[in-house]
C-alpha cells in the first residue's frame, strides 16, 4: 500500500474502534419504574412528625416534673398525649382499618423495623396516655376527685416510663424508611434516624417554648437549639453520603420542602438562642418556625424517596458503580 493512503487507513481504523452501541437510557420494562414507589400518602409523613413530637414532649414533661416546672410538665404531657393521638389517627387512616395495627402485634420480628416499631409504640402509649390523663384530671373541678388523685400518683412513674421509650419512638421511623429498597431512603441509612431524632427534639422544644412561660421554658429552649443545630449538621452530612440520590433533595417538591425546612429550622434555632429567654413573642415565633421546619423535613424526605423510586436512574447508576468497584483490579 502506498504511503499516501496510510492516513485514510488510520481514519478507517479509528471509526471501527468507535463504540457501536449507544449509551443506555435509564428506562425500564413497559415504562414502569424498577423500584415501585411506596404506596403511602401524606398520612405517613404526618404520622412520623407527630410521633417524633410526642416522643420529645414526653422527655420534656418528665424532665420538667423532676425539676419542679409544673407549667412545662403540663405542656409536655398534654402535647405528648395529643401528638400521640394525632399520630395514631394518621397511621390508622393509612392502614384503612384499625385492626390492621393490632394484627401487627401478633408476632415480634427482631429483623423487621415495622414489627419492632409497633411494639415500641405499644410500650410507649400507656405511659404517655396515663401521664397526659393525670394532667387532664388536674384541670377538672376539684382535681378530678379520687380518679384525679390516683392518676396524680401514677403520673410521675408513667411519664418517666414514656420518656424511657421515647428515643425509640423518635428514631424507629428513620430506620423503617432506610430499610426499604427506595434509593433515597436506603442510601441515607446512616444518618436518617439521627436526623429524625434531632428534628423531633427541635419540634418538641419549640412546642414547649410556645406553651410554657419563659421563666420555666429553659429546658425547652436548650432542647430546641440543640435539636436544630444537630438537624442542620446531620442533614448536610446525610446528603453528602447519599451519592446520586441526593439530587432528589434539591429538586421538585422535595427540594422546596427541604429548603423550607433548613430556613425554618435555622431561624427558629437562632430565635430561641438569642431572643427566646427575653421575649415571649420571640419564643412563640421561634417555636412555630421549629415545628414547621420539622414537619417540612419529614414531608421533604418522604417526597425525595418517592421521586427516587419513580426514576430508574437512582437505582441503576449506583448498582453499576458498585459493580465497577467490585470488578476493579486491586492496586
Amino acid at each position: 500500500m502506498s504511503p499516501d493512503r496510510a492516513p485514510e487507513r488510520r481514519r478507517r481504523r479509528g471509526r471501527a474502534e468507535e463504540p457501536m452501541v449507544p449509551e443506555a437510557e435509564f428506562t425500564s420494562y413497559y415504562g414502569r419504574p424498577i423500584v415501585r414507589p411506596a404506596p403511602w400518602k401524606a398520612e405517613i409523613p404526618a404520622y412520623m412528625f407527630f410521633g417524633g413530637l410526642a416522643a420529645g414532649s414526653s422527655l420534656l414533661g418528665a424532665g420538667a416534673d423532676l425539676t419542679g416546672r409544673p407549667a412545662l410538665r403540663r405542656a409536655g404531657r398534654l402535647a405528648a398525649l395529643g401528638a400521640l393521638g394525632a399520630s395514631m389517627v394518621a397511621l390508622v387512616h393509612d392502614l384503612g382499618r384499625p385492626e390492621r395495627f393490632l394484627n401487627m402485634m401478633r408476632v415480634a420480628k427482631p429483623t423487621s423495623p415495622m414489627s419492632i416499631g409497633t411494639w415500641i409504640l405499644a410500650a410507649y402509649g400507656p405511659g404517655a396516655g396515663l401521664a397526659g390523663a393525670a394532667e387532664l384530671a388536674r384541670l377538672l373541678p376539684g382535681g378530678g376527685g379520687r380518679l384525679g388523685r390516683l392518676t396524680g400518683w401514677l403520673g410521675r412513674p408513667a411519664g418517666i416510663a414514656a420518656a424511657a421509650v421515647a428515643p425509640g419512638v423518635a428514631s424507629y421511623t428513620g430506620v423503617l424508611l432506610a430499610d426499604t429498597a427506595t434509593p433515597a431512603w436506603h442510601s441515607a441509612y446512616r444518618e436518617l434516624p439521627a436526623v429524625f431524632v434531632s428534628s423531633a427534639a427541635a419540634a418538641s422544644g419549640g412546642l414547649g417554648m410556645i406553651c410554657a412561660p419563659v421563666t420555666q421554658a429553659a429546658p425547652a429552649r436548650r432542647l430546641a437549639v440543640a435539636g436544630a443545630a444537630a438537624e442542620l449538621v446531620l442533614e448536610h452530612r446525610m446528603e453528602q453520603s447519599m451519592g446520586l440520590s441526593a439530587e432528589t433533595m434539591h429538586t421538585g417538591k422535595a427540594g422546596r420542602l427541604m429548603t423550607a425546612a433548613r430556613w425554618l429550622t435555622a431561624a427558629g434555632g437562632l430565635g430561641a438562642l438569642l431572643l427566646g429567654r427575653r421575649s415571649r413573642p420571640a419564643a412563640v415565633g421561634s417555636g412555630i418556625a421549629l415545628m414547621a421546619g420539622s414537619a417540612c423535613t419529614r414531608f421533604g424526605v418522604f417526597e425525595a424517596g418517592q421521586a427516587s423510586a419513580r426514576d430508574p436512574k437512582y437505582t441503576v447508576v449506583p448498582q453499576r458503580e458498585r459493580l465497577d468497584r467490585r470488578n476493579a483490579p486491586n492496586p
